[in-house]
């Protein structure tokens, strides 16, 4: 597999397929965080996330469309406020299906596993009814376009850089809401205890409402984000809604460490055994290494104790 390349090509190569699986990983860690959320307070099973995150992308999309025909001096902008109305799209369409549908089962995580699939299915066919089955793709502003020469063999994509920017400022935003917040200590009391958090005052459906609103709101953004490194369609979001279940597992239920740390290491190994093997190839390793992980360690990387 290495025998055709110098050393000076395999350093050039890991570099840039690392930074490809940066990417990969900032779009992995967006939709996992909102997952992560949850399923590790709430116990859901959301089936349905990837129809979220491509909600963002089609927010994008005509946030593009609306900039170029009508404020195209503000084009240059319009990435920032499309970010921001796919969160309250995608926030509020999530918070109407708690409110509609999770709520009605609670402690049936297998109800909740049929009952969003098949919401994913009614969303998939109103996207396919409104934009139509064909993809779609955003104009991305000029200042986005084009790449930093790090090398003379490596160029590192502009795009690239900005979305691991929101990334970071997103998992960072997270990070204190959960930890640094009166709505983060009541999600944690309710995690840790439902009923005893409820008997203290703790509207704890208002908690789940939010949660899920919240959670939903982060795949928009990674929908956002998305439309940078692929085109939009009805059915995108069914190709990565099954790795973002399975970074939640491997990372570990409710733990933030852990959901970034197994993100990374998937979106990294798969990116780098693309560029040597089959698409296909390289995602079959992955889940068998993953899996005999998981063997090893069934709890996930990290783990959050809980009182029971």
């Amino acid at each position: 597999m290495f025998g055709d390349y110098s050393l000076g090509d395999l350093g050039s190569i890991f570099v840039m397929q690392g930074f490809a699986g940066l990417i990969l990983f900032s779009v992995y860690v967006l939709m996992a965080l909102g997952l992560a959320i949850i399923f590790g307070q709430m116990g859901v099973i959301n089936m349905a996330h990837g129809e979220f995150m491509i909600l963002g992308a089609y927010v994008t999309y005509l946030c593009s469309g609306f900039f170029q025909a009508h404020l195209p001096g503000l084009f240059p902008a319009y990435f920032f406020v499309a970010m921001g109305l796919a969160f309250l799209a995608s926030g509020a369409l999530g918070m109407l299906v708690e409110w509609a549908l999770i709520r009605h089962l609670y402690k049936r995580p297998l109800d909740t596993l049929l009952a969003t699939w098949g919401l994913s299915l009614i969303l998939q066919q109103a996207y396919r009814s409104i934009f139509g089955a064909r993809e779609v793709g955003v104009e991305l502003p000029a200042w986005m376009m084009g790449s930093v020469q790090a090398t003379d063999t490596i160029e590192i994509p502009i795009n690239g850089l900005f979305v691991m920017g929101v990334t970071v400022l997103i998992t960072l935003a997270v990070a204190l809401l959960l930890f640094a917040s009166r709505w983060g200590k009541q999600v944690r009391a309710v995690m840790q205890n439902r009923v005893m958090a409820g008997a203290v005052g703790i509207d704890t459906d208002r908690v789940d409402r939010t949660t899920f609103g919240i959670g939903c709101g982060i795949a928009g953004i990674a929908g956002a984000a998305f439309t940078m490194i692929g085109s939009t369609g009805p059915t995108s979001g069914q190709l990565y809604i099954v790795d973002t279940f399975l970074i939640v597992v491997f990372g570990g239920a409710a733990s933030l460490l852990g959901t970034i740390a197994s993100a990374f290491s998937i979106s990294q190994t798969q990116s780098t055994l693309e560029f040597f093997l089959s698409g296909s190839t390289a995602k079959v390793l992955t889940l068998l290494g993953v899996v005999a992980i998981l063997m090893l360690r069934p709890q996930g990387l990290f783990t959050l104790k809980v009182r029971r």
